[in-house]
């Protein structure tokens, strides 16, 4: 986000961690409290012409808050109506912007209550998801069904990692599963994973080699990216025997590839030109 939008997101950040997640209650439903922020993300992706109209700064925040507190009354619970009020009453450059915001809200107030060594494993389990629905076609097909009831969905992925994640990681996958907003699964996966590590102040680097890495070597990386990069390194590692040696580090949109197929596939680009 730029501009007005990027200001705004700070802003309701703020709010959500003051007003909300400050709470002890807020901490011991925060899954829950992301679920309900997510069902108002689909409801405004659903409804474009309510979108457009709290997105649209001619209207003022009044408005908008008295509208959303309208419609939410009853259905979901108090501080989910706070959150939803402080997002819509901000100024945003798009409707897009708007809807972005309120799910990262979501994401946050999910992952509200996990904290240290467990947050390590939720941004593990999202990134080793996300390579299984790449190596596995039919899985893929499953998942992304076109036409199917989202709590037959919903299901299947609970039936997949049910007592085998935490709640918090599935009610991640379950909602990229569900309502992945024009993305791919693995673009939905992959978002939630970063906004994860933006909530922990770290940003997260996708490591690919020819050979698995030593603790050794992956704590060399992680302490050289983090100087890098001047924030704290979580670490998605890749094993790709086809890459024959090297390493590829992606970290956010750069991408470093220093492995041995990526150098001879420049000479013969070089080459071919």
């Amino acid at each position: 986000m730029r501009g007005i939008s990027r200001s705004s997101l700070v802003e309701v950040t703020r709010r959500l961690d003051e007003n909300v997640l400050a709470s002890a209650d807020a901490a011991q439903y925060a899954v829950s409290h992301g679920g309900e922020i997510f069902e108002v993300v689909g409801l405004l992706s659903n409804e474009h012409s309510l979108r457009r109209w709290l997105a649209d700064q001619a209207n003022t925040a009044e408005d908008k808050t008295a509208l959303m507190s309208q419609i939410l009354e009853g259905k979901v619970s108090p501080s989910t109506v706070i959150v939803v009020s402080d997002v819509v009453s901000q100024p945003w450059s798009s409707a897009r912007d708007l809807i972005d915001a309120l799910e990262r809200m979501a994401v946050y107030a999910t992952v509200a209550s996990v904290e240290g060594t467990r947050l390590d494993e939720l941004e593990d389990d999202l990134f080793r998801f996300q390579r299984t629905v790449v190596a596995e076609p039919e899985l893929r097909a499953a998942l992304t069904q076109v036409d199917v009831a989202p709590e037959h969905l919903r299901t299947l992925v609970e039936n997949l990692l049910s007592g085998k994640v935490s709640s918090a990681t599935l009610a991640l996958v379950a909602e990229a599963v569900v309502r992945p907003r024009g993305r791919t699964l693995e673009q939905a996966l992959d978002n939630f994973g970063q906004l994860v590590a933006e909530r922990a102040q770290r940003y997260i680097a996708v490591v690919r080699s020819a050979h698995p890495l030593s603790e050794a070597q992956q704590e060399r990386l992680k302490t050289f990216l983090s100087r890098k990069y001047d924030r704290a390194i979580h670490l998605n590692t890749e094993v790709d025997p086809t890459l024959v040696g090297g390493l590829s580090v992606r970290v956010g949109d750069e991408v470093v590839d220093g492995t041995i197929a990526g150098r001879l596939a420049e000479v013969r680009r070089r080459l071919a030109g």
